[in-house]
Formats: C-alpha cells, sequence, structure tokens
C-alpha cells in the first residue's frame, strides 16, 4: 500500500508543479496586456481554471497522500531531511495561496505586480522542486 501513495504522492505532485510552472507565466501576460480587456477576459478564466480545477486538488491531494504515507510509515517524522521538506512544501503553500491572491488582484484590475516580477517570481517553483528533491532523494541529513 505504501508504494501506491507514494506513486499516486508523485503523480499528483507533477501535476500541482505543472500549475505553479504555469500560472505566474500567465500573469506575465495578463499584465503585458492589461490595456486589452479581450484578452484580459480569456486570461482571467484561464488563470481560474488553473488554480480552482487543477492547482488546488492537485495541492490537497499531493498534501493528503504524503500524510497517508507518514501514517503508514511514522518513523518518517524522525528524519531530519523531512522536516526540511515540510518547509519546502511550506513555501509551496504560501506561493500557491499568493497565485490566488494575485488572480484575484488581477481580475480587479490591480496591477499590482510588474511583468518582470512576474516572470522572477515564475522561477520560484523550479528552486524548491530542485531543492525537494534533492532532499527527498538524497537525504542530506
Amino acid at each position: 500500500m505504501y508504494l501506491y501513495l507514494k506513486s499516486f504522492h508523485i503523480i499528483f505532485m507533477v501535476a500541482w508543479f505543472a500549475e505553479l510552472f504555469y500560472i505566474f507565466r500567465l500573469f506575465v501576460y495578463h499584465v503585458k496586456f492589461k490595456e486589452k480587456p479581450e484578452l484580459c477576459q480569456v486570461y482571467e478564466q484561464m488563470e481560474r481554471k488553473l488554480i480552482y480545477f487543477i492547482g488546488h486538488p492537485a495541492m490537497g491531494l499531493t498534501l493528503l497522500t504524503g500524510i497517508l504515507m507518514i501514517v503508514k510509515n511514522p518513523t518518517l517524522l524522525y528524519e531530519k531531511w523531512l522536516h526540511f521538506k515540510f518547509l519546502g512544501v511550506a513555501l509551496l503553500m504560501s506561493y500557491q495561496f499568493f497565485s490566488g491572491i494575485t488572480r484575484r488582484q488581477f481580475a480587479r484590475r490591480n496591477f499590482f505586480l510588474s511583468e518582470n516580477s512576474c516572470r522572477m517570481i515564475n522561477e520560484i517553483p523550479t528552486v524548491l522542486l530542485i531543492v525537494i528533491v534533492i532532499l527527498v532523494v538524497a537525504k542530506p541529513f
């Protein structure tokens, strides 16, 4: 059962990262074309669907399968690498929720981030993915 949970954890994590990698790329173009209402409507719909139909469910299922893996193997809680992974996951969740805040603000025409800011923020999940994968595979502690 544990290996099935692990498999689904990885599958849901991949879906979650697909959303994390793409959402701020959409925001880049939303800001870029903020003066074109017809494009803004399209971006708003794409952003909403991406977050609510892919991002939130994938995040929830990733967390659920992770928790179930710990329930099946509670000795994992003694692993130092896992504590750092928890920190990385908390940062990813913060990024997810910040994406939702950004989406709502952009839908209200409050473009509080520049195109370049969105481009830079878009790199955060890549850095966190690298750190988390190294923690899980290499278990450096």
